[in-house]
C-alpha cells in the first residue's frame, strides 16, 4: 500500500463531497438573507465543514479497526470502510492523528466565527464537536440515536451553523433548510448499515436495521426521503424558502426508483448495492440543486 493511501484511506476522500453539498444549503440560505456575506468566511465555513467530515471518518476508521469490527464486516464500495487499516496495522495511530488533527482544525474554526459572530455558535459548536467523537463508539448503541445523529452534524448543525457564521444570526429558513440534509444523511448512513447487520451485531451495535431488521428498516428509509421533498415544499408554501429552492425537487428522479429498489430488495445484499449508488448520488446531488435554488433567488 502507497503512503498516499494509507494517509488518505481514513479521509474517505471520495464521500467528502457530501460536507460542502450540505453547507452549499446554509450559504444559500445566509445569501438570500438581507446580510451581507464575505468570500472569505464561505471559505472558512467550508474548511471547517471538510475537515470535520474528515474527523468523523477517521475516528470510525480507527474504533472499526480497534473493535475487530473491520476484519468481520463484507465490504462493499459504500459501506464496511476504506479497509485501509485492516491491509496497514500500524498505519491506525496516523488515522488517529488524522482524526484528532482534523477535529482541531473544526474547533479553531468555531472559535474564530464565536469571535466574529458572538457566543450564540457555541451551543451548536460544541454539539458538533462532540458527535464528531462519540458516534462512533456510543451512539451506535442506540437505534434512534444512531438513525438521528449523522442528519442532526450534517444536516441541522452544519446549516445552521454555516448560516450563523455567515451573518451572526439563526432563522427559520436555515432551519426548515437543514431539514432536507438531516433527512437525507441520515438515510445515507441507515441503508449503508444494510450490509453490515450480521458484523455489526458482533460489536454490540443496536441500530435499526439490526434491531426491527432491514425490511421494515426500508421504510423508516422511504418516510425520511418523502419528507426531504415535502419540507422543501412546505417551506415554500409558508414562504420560509424562495420558489426557486423548489429546483431540488429533481432529486425525485432518483428517489423514485431508489425507494422502490430499497423497499423490494432490503433483504438481497447484491440486488441493493445498485440502490446503495443512487441513493449516494441523491444524497449529493440534491442539497446541491436545492442549495443553488436558493442561492439564484
Amino acid at each position: 500500500m502507497s503512503d498516499k493511501k494509507w494517509i488518505m484511506g481514513p479521509m474517505r476522500i471520495p464521500f467528502l463531497i457530501v460536507s460542502p453539498a450540505c453547507v452549499l444549503v446554509g450559504i444559500g440560505t445566509a445569501a438570500w438573507s438581507p446580510s451581507s456575506v464575505s468570500i472569505v468566511e464561505i471559505l472558512l465555513v467550508l474548511i471547517g465543514a471538510v475537515a470535520a467530515h474528515i474527523s468523523v471518518n477517521a475516528f470510525n476508521e480507527y474504533y472499526d479497526f480497534k473493535t475487530g469490527l473491520d476484519f468481520r464486516t463484507r465490504r462493499t464500495p459504500f459501506s464496511g470502510g476504506s479497509g485501509t487499516l485492516p491491509e496497514r496495522p500500524d498505519a491506525s495511530r496516523s488515522a488517529l492523528a488524522i482524526a484528532w488533527i482534523s477535529f482541531s482544525i473544526t474547533a479553531l474554526v468555531g472559535i474564530i466565527f464565536v469571535i466574529v459572530r458572538g457566543p450564540l455558535l457555541l451551543p451548536v459548536g460544541f454539539l458538533g464537536l462532540i458527535l464528531l467523537v462519540v458516534y462512533t463508539l456510543w451512539l451506535t448503541r442506540n437505534p434512534i440515536l444512531c438513525l438521528v445523529a449523522p442528519g442532526l452534524g450534517f444536516g441541522i448543525l452544519m446549516v445552521m451553523g454555516s448560516h450563523f457564521a455567515l451573518t451572526g444570526q439563526y432563522s427559520w429558513t436555515s432551519f426548515i433548510a437543514s431539514l432536507v440534509p438531516f433527512f437525507l444523511v441520515s438515510n445515507l448512513l441507515l441503508i449503508n448499515q444494510f450490509p453490515d447487520v450480521e458484523a455489526d451485531k458482533t460489536v454490540g451495535r443496536r441500530h435499526y436495521p439490526i434491531v426491527i431488521g432491514r425490511a421494515k428498516s426500508a421504510w423508516i428509509y422511504v418516510t425520511f426521503l418523502l419528507l426531504v421533498f415535502i419540507v422543501m415544499m412546505l417551506g415554500v408554501l409558508i414562504d420560509l424558502l424562495p420558489p426557486l429552492s423548489l429546483l431540488g425537487l429533481v432529486g425525485l428522479l432518483l428517489a423514485i426508483p431508489t425507494m422502490i429498489g430499497v423497499v423490494r430488495n432490503a433483504e438481497n445484499i447484491e440486488k441493493l448495492i445498485p440502490f446503495l449508488s443512487l441513493n449516494v448520488l441523491m444524497t449529493i446531488l440534491t442539497p446541491i440543486l436545492f442549495g443553488v435554488g436558493i442561492l439564484l433567488s
